[in-house]
């Protein structure tokens, strides 16, 4: 019998949001166990909430404190090394992320085979070291930390401030919200009868649903040893 077609699953992320990296990290995980095509997809988190008048977390502060806890224990169910920003508005919202962005949207212009990988790095700078995701040494260490080739870095690094590169970004960002995003991390998953948008990072068992697919936890290659 001949293998069913893989679906299409669109991740739009970027790494300033640390929930998105939950949602990153279990989707790459069940690329073994789920019959699924999972497309990477950078975008500007800060022109989607800015288009849809969405306010990060830390602007309301019952919010900005439930965040705190809700981090850590998150952080220990999905199995990521996360620590609390001392300075949260300053780094995520007025330094934020488009510099790192821009750079991913580079590399999967140019060398799309490193990007979970530099993705994966900058999530870490920013979520378990508490360094720089702006500067250029910081986008070069991270990308250098991925493994990715010198050359490549420069070369995608130059290319990050091009109009194509910045054209990308923006197209992907407004995709994101005609399909009806308004933070991160958005899933779209595309089936026979259309595409499904879900939020979030607790929203597996709706997609495996939906996929007719099995849930199996954060950890399915562990949860099927049991």
């Amino acid at each position: 019998m001949a293998a069913t077609t893989p679906t299409k699953v669109e991740f739009y992320f970027d790494v300033v949001s640390p929930y998105t990296w939950f949602c990153f990290e279990v989707l790459c995980r069940y690329r073994p166990y789920w019959n699924m095509d999972l497309v990477l997809r950078p975008f500007f988190l800060g022109g989607v909430m800015k288009t849809t008048g969405n306010k990060p977390p830390m602007t309301v502060a019952s919010k900005g404190f439930y965040m705190q806890k809700d981090l850590i224990r998150n952080a220990a169910y999905f199995g990521i090394d996360i620590k609390l920003i001392e300075d949260p508005y300053n780094v995520l919202v007025q330094k934020g992320s488009l510099r790192a962005m821009k750079f991913l949207t580079s590399i999967n212009l140019h060398c799309p085979m490193y990007l979970e990988n530099v993705s994966r790095e900058l999530w870490r700078r920013i979520w378990s070291k508490g360094e720089d995701i702006t500067e250029e040494n910081s986008l070069k260490e991270a990308a250098k930390t991925a493994q990715m080739n010198e050359s490549d870095i420069e070369k995608c690094f130059k290319k990050m401030d091009d109009t194509e590169t910045k054209e990308a970004l923006k197209r992907t960002t407004q995709e994101a919200v005609d399909y009806g995003a308004f933070g991160a991390p958005t899933v779209v998953v595309h089936t026979k009868e259309g595409q499904e948008m879900f939020f979030g990072s607790d929203r597996f068992p709706l997609i495996a649903q939906l996929m007719k697919e099995v849930w199996k936890g954060p950890f399915p290659d562990k949860n099927s040893k049991l």
